[in-house]
């Protein structure tokens, strides 16, 4: 029965009208966070590994941790002040999610995969299904990096193309 009420889920977001945002940012800043996150660090990885990266970033809100929203973990990061206008910029490799503080657009570019992403978005933050895909982790890196703070975690495993850890 799941497995039907998703493929209908599914197949309303893939003949959705013509826009590209299939849920505003102003009225979903949550989803849309985390679409964002799962768009940038995730969007040429399979379905599995989408939903595996949005739920590090559920499982962080849920950690003391970090920040107690999905926005505020996916844009956690030290800031300075921009020499434009004052107002307040990442700091480039000071960030939790790379692509944050980069330097480079935010902005989707690829209107199937920003769909899909939003997909992902939408199904971790309105169902329960796939929560806990994996057991805890709150870090991952791509699988071909290795980054020196791995060693600090517990390895819990390799989902698409990313691998995953959870605190020790």
């Amino acid at each position: 029965m799941k497995f039907y009420i998703m493929a209908a889920i599914m197949l309303i977001f893939s003949s959705a009208a013509e826009s590209q945002e299939l849920f505003a940012k102003e009225a979903h800043p949550e989803e849309f966070c985390l679409a964002l996150n799962i768009y940038h660090e995730a969007r040429g990885s399979n379905f599995a590994d989408q939903l595996a990266v949005a739920d590090v970033v559920l499982n962080r809100v849920d950690d003391s941790r970090y920040p107690n929203s999905v926005c505020n973990v996916v844009y956690d990061g030290r800031h300075k002040p921009s020499w434009k206008d004052g107002s307040p910029v990442p700091i480039r490799n000071q960030c939790q999610f790379s692509w944050y503080c980069d330097g480079k657009s935010d902005d989707p570019k690829d209107t199937d995969s920003w769909r899909k992403a939003q997909q992902s978005a939408y199904m971790m933050m309105n169902y329960g299904d796939f929560r806990g895909i994996t057991e805890g982790a709150t870090h991952y890196h791509a699988n071909y990096v290795s980054p020196s703070w791995a060693r600090d975690f517990q390895l819990i495993g390799r989902i698409g193309d990313h691998i995953f850890y959870r605190w020790k």
